[in-house]
């Protein structure tokens, strides 16, 4: 009897010993990585059990059900997070349970454009196979709504910037962080804004910030550019700015002004109306809005493009057309 309790207890000794070295084993291999990079999503409310069954069946992890214990006896496994992951060598268990429950996600960017307007944007967004294309069926207004954005419309709204995030986040989650981005700066550039402006609003200076973004050719000349329009704005003079007469032809423009999209009246038409556009035209960005609310010092009420980038101002008219002919018709 008592031999055959030894037996037992010997029997007993070397499972577990068995036991422990195949778990072991098991933590300090490399699950084979057949091609890499091999990306994999885990969505929100995946369980550790439903992650490893996921893995299993993308022939990533062998054992599932092993992974799980694993996780559990190390406290991994209500750690995990949702988020898209990219191996781009062999892992062993642990290294991809501290994996998960750090969070190590894969990123990837949307490069909104300083001058980009909303249509460009959501054409940007479309094309990047990492957003998960959650505003595709919503018209502006429905995206205002999700956002919380209060404006007649997202044209303007986002800062230009590079954005990175987690593969499959959501467009709106972006568009979120850069209408956020928007508002700081807008807020940091209102704080700046001269004494004697002729916008009264944030909305305005946004507004004439991407009138400023879209007609200047050169850095140097946007705080020019502001004082014109701002002078214009005062005197009650139309704005006359050829880029806010494209924005209303939107997908008709076919690259060239017409006389007769001059002419044409729209809410855009800043030679048939007076004031600001009735929105943002584009998406300016920090230089663009902090010239619209601390234009130069300048009576001008005119420029013409040099040719080289860069703008000629004049204070009057007979000035204005003097530099046309030099700079437009070649000095005729």
């Amino acid at each position: 009897m008592a031999r055959a309790m030894s037996i037992i207890f010997l029997l007993l000794v070397l499972a577990a010993v068995s036991g422990v070295a195949y778990v072991w084993r098991y933590m300090n291999t490399p699950y084979p990585l057949d091609k890499a990079p091999a990306d994999f999503t885990l969505e929100h409310g995946t369980t550790m059990k439903m992650a490893a069954k996921q893995l299993a069946d993308q022939g990533l992890i062998t054992e599932p059900w092993l992974l799980t214990w694993l996780a559990r006896v190390h406290g991994d496994a209500s750690r995990i997070k949702a988020g898209s992951y990219e191996l781009t060598q062999p892992v062993t268990p642990m290294q991809l349970l501290a994996k998960l429950s750090d969070g190590d996600v894969t990123s990837a960017t949307l490069l909104i454009v300083e001058g980009w307007n909303w249509r460009q944007v959501r054409a940007a967004m479309a094309k990047n196979p990492d957003l998960k294309h959650d505003t595709a069926n919503l018209d502006d207004q429905a995206v205002d709504t999700a956002l919380g954005i209060d404006a007649p419309s997202p044209e303007g709204m986002f800062f230009p910037d590079t954005y990175h995030f987690a593969k499959q986040s959501s467009e709106l989650q972006v568009l979120k962080r850069a209408h956020e981005a928007l508002e700081k700066q807008l807020s940091a550039a209102w704080d700046q804004r001269s004494d004697h402006l002729s916008i009264k609003t944030p909305y305005e200076a946004l507004t004439l910030a991407s009138i400023v973004e879209k007609e200047t050719g050169k850095a140097d000349d946007r705080a020019m550019v502001s004082a014109v329009f701002n002078n214009r704005l005062r005197l009650g003079m139309r704005l006359q700015t050829d880029p806010s007469v494209i924005y209303g032809l939107g997908e008709r423009y076919d690259g060239t002004i017409h006389k007769t999209d001059l002419e044409t009246d729209t809410p855009y038409n800043t030679y048939t109306r007076a004031g600001l556009t009735p929105t943002p035209i584009a998406m300016p960005g920090a230089k663009s809005l902090l010239a619209a609310v601390s234009p130069a010092h300048s009576n001008a009420l005119y420029f013409v493009a040099r040719g080289d980038g860069s703008s000629a101002f004049s204070d009057t008219l007979a000035e204005h057309n003097q530099k046309v002919r030099r700079y437009q018709l070649g000095g005729q």
